[in-house]
């Protein structure tokens, strides 16, 4: 599933699903996952919306390159990709990695959005280090060497005591991750500090997170809401950091509002 195009010198895959003449809502996966990450969101928006999905340089099947990258390259990736087809101005949701590039989309290139979801993120690594030690396990032990502890990182206990089946589709997303994209991603948030650009967000912000995240907490969130002027905050529980799998239809639901009180 996806089409492959050139843009910002890379191959990238992306989906587009969608009546052709509604506004473009536009997600943007989480470190280590892919774009079948927002399959849930897709199939509830995209008889509404033109949904537009892209695998993240070096994720998925889009083209990999030699490490590191830099937040601001993720986001000229998703410019790119918006101006190879032709889309002026997108909804953004982002999780994560993708909240990350949506707050710079929002700080640097708000004049294309119409709206700015940013989810399960931050806006500054509180112990970079992490990223070495995460870099090192992946080298070492290959990407399905983290797999488990990485899931055991995004969703809560009881979520993974139910077994449910997305839980192996995300770990077949972690294990087909390429390391090069891995790691260039991990260098990416690794020296990432968005603090002083926060305020320079203009495009109305909704930002969700899970209460039980423990990788981009809801403190992380509380700073967004706090620095970012036209924002609000929502806490999903329980919810860890797959907030959008784990809480789907209340994730949904707050999105479409969101949407809805944001449509030109």
């Amino acid at each position: 599933m996806g089409e492959i195009i050139q843009a910002n010198g890379i191959a990238i895959n992306y989906t587009l699903e969608g009546p052709a003449d509604s506004p473009v809502l536009m997600f943007s996966n989480s470190l280590a996952s892919n774009l079948h990450m927002w399959d849930g969101q897709a199939a509830a928006f995209s008889n509404e919306y033109r949904v537009l999905r892209a695998d993240t340089r070096g994720h998925g099947k889009t083209e990999a390159t030699s490490p590191p990258y830099s937040i601001q390259q993720l986001l000229e990736d998703a410019l790119g990709l918006l101006d190879a087809l032709n889309i002026e101005k997108v909804h953004f949701c982002g999780l994560s990695l993708g909240g990350m590039i949506g707050q710079r989309f929002g700080a640097f290139n708000g004049d294309r959005l119409l709206s700015l979801t940013i989810c399960d993120t931050t806006s500054q690594m509180r112990d970079p280090s992490i990223w070495d030690d995460r870099i090192r396990a992946a080298k070492e032990k290959g990407m399905g060497g983290i797999c488990s502890a990485t899931v055991s990182r995004w969703f809560t206990e009881a979520f993974v005591a139910t077994g449910n089946p997305i839980l192996d589709e995300i770990g077949e997303m972690i294990k087909t991750t390429k390391l090069d994209g891995f790691v260039g991603c991990c260098e990416a948030i690794k020296i990432m500090d968005q603090v002083d650009i926060l305020g320079d967000i203009k495009t109305p912000t909704l930002i969700i997170n899970g209460k039980q995240d423990m990788s981009t907490t809801v403190e992380a969130a509380q700073f967004l809401n706090d620095n970012i002027t036209d924002s609000r905050l929502l806490v999903l529980d329980p919810a860890a950091h797959m907030s959008n799998v784990e809480q789907a239809e209340a994730f949904n639901n707050a999105l479409r509002a969101h949407l809805d009180t944001n449509t030109a």
